[in-house]
């Protein structure tokens, strides 16, 4: 629905970052490939192991260092989507999308998703809101990527929500990213990470701020650029198979096969969460997406046909990961990212170590976007340092996980996923998640500086 509005000095000045970015920023693959030569210059000038052979190794044992993780990615993908295409999801999703009245309410809308979601859990956060965004985009005319930078502005919830790689590493006793443990001995429980003022603060902020932010910056008539709402539908439509007959179309439609992985896959999180040893990360993600997409779908061949569907989203992530594992394997097997952190940590004080480590952070975030493999290397310099100045080591962690949250605004690494599901090109998203990129870091530095 159309409605009458004023463009505003803010929706001026996103349309000039969107105008930039739209000619000067390469395709993400382009881009992945000159970041890695950039990575490569960096190591050579700077990093303590600086040879070509150290460069190339760390190169090519990081490429296939990502693989588990990309696949992990492709069946979070894969599964969420097919999950959200089943009949109960779908028709909700449809309802909640039809909500709306105007495009500003739909953006607001689907953005307010994306941050509950992700704060409960990352990989359904991001899977969830680029498939409402798909559902909002083929009911409204609206600006698309526009309505994809508020469904990934979302992520943002990710370094202070639930499912923190960082937080949840501190509290596990003997986990391999518990790097406070290791160095100090200490468990920083959740309570002293995420339940904070520090922490709580600049979440609530942004939930207040943000919504406000992108309404303002709705792009006038003339530049917007809606979706193909017919290819949406289309995309969306599953087309069945020809059934086959007797014992094997009988076999596609039995239930019963079903049933029974979704028996076995509630019987291991059950025994999981009776022992005690329950963790909703990737793995088990995947299992409960798995486990209610064959519930809902009910019929094996369903279940292929909608994972058919999902797969065609994959391929860029299939294409760029590695190229990001080459990445990150230069940043660690040449100490590059501890130059870097060594750097910020040198001038720091008690008072700015984690504000300081959060903008080391976000520079290393933008040649290492993992949380995992980002906190791997930069905490075993912030740790000790946090422990020498006396500084609440839950800060220094949580600062170095803010930092990533917000240069992910900047790195399109995170964005591919929810780029292939909308099916649109990155340049122009990441023109409105620039100003996501600045709100965010002026929020959380601040909080930095003043709540900690």
């Amino acid at each position: 629905m159309s409605e009458t509005r004023r463009v505003t000095p803010l929706a001026r000045m996103t349309s000039g970052f969107v105008y930039m970015f739209e000619r000067l920023l390469p395709e993400p693959f382009v881009f992945a490939l000159l970041l890695s030569i950039l990575t490569a210059l960096l190591a050579f000038g700077l990093a303590p192991k600086h040879s070509g052979q150290d460069i190339i190794t760390g190169w090519y044992e990081g490429i296939f260092k990502i693989f588990p993780f990309a696949f992990q990615m492709v069946l979070i993908l894969v599964t969420g989507y097919a999950l959200t295409s089943s009949v109960p999801v779908s028709a909700f999703l449809r309802w909640l999308a039809g909500v709306p009245k105007t495009s500003r309410s739909a953006v607001a809308l689907t953005l307010l998703l994306s941050l509950v979601t992700v704060g409960l859990n990352w990989g359904f956060g991001l899977v969830a809101s680029a498939v409402f965004a798909r559902e909002i985009a083929k009911r409204h005319r609206l600006d698309f990527a526009w309505l994809l930078a508020a469904a990934y502005s979302g992520f943002l919830m990710f370094p202070p929500g639930l499912s923190s790689s960082i937080a949840l590493a501190q509290a596990t006793p003997g986990s391999a990213l518990n790097i406070v443990e290791k160095v100090t001995g200490q468990i920083v429980p959740l309570s002293q990470s995420l339940l904070v003022p520090f922490n709580y603060v600049p979440v609530i902020v942004l939930f207040i701020v943000l919504p406000w932010l992108f309404s303002r910056m709705e792009p006038a008539q003339e530049e917007i650029q809606p979706a193909d709402q017919a290819k949406l539908a289309a995309e969306d439509d599953v087309k069945p198979r020809v059934r086959a007959a007797g014992l094997a179309g009988w076999l596609d439609r039995a239930w019963i096969l079903n049933l029974l992985l979704v028996l076995a896959a509630c019987g291991y999180l059950g025994m999981q969460i009776t022992a005690g040893k329950f963790h909703l990360d990737i793995n088990s993600l995947i299992l409960i997406f798995l486990a209610l997409g064959l519930l809902l779908h009910w019929t094996p061949v369903a279940y292929v046909e909608a994972i058919n569907s999902a797969a065609r989203v994959t391929g860029p992530l299939l294409l760029q990961y590695p190229i990001y594992g080459g990445i990150m394997g230069i940043m660690t097997a040449t100490g590059l990212a501890g130059v870097i952190a060594k750097w910020f940590i040198a001038f720091s004080t008690p008072g700015t170590l984690p504000f300081w480590g959060y903008i080391s952070s976000i520079i290393i975030s933008l040649f290492v976007p993992s949380g995992g493999g980002h906190w791997a290397v930069q905490g075993p310099f912030i740790v000790p340092a946090a422990q020498a100045l006396h500084v609440n080591m839950a800060a220094a962690a949580q600062a170095v996980g803010y930092g990533e949250g917000v240069a992910n605004m900047i790195q399109p690494f995170w964005a591919l996923p929810l780029l292939a599901i909308a099916g649109i090109g990155m340049r122009r998203v990441m023109g409105f998640t620039v100003m996501t990129f600045f709100v965010s870091f002026v929020v959380f530095g601040a909080s930095l500086l003043l709540l900690v």
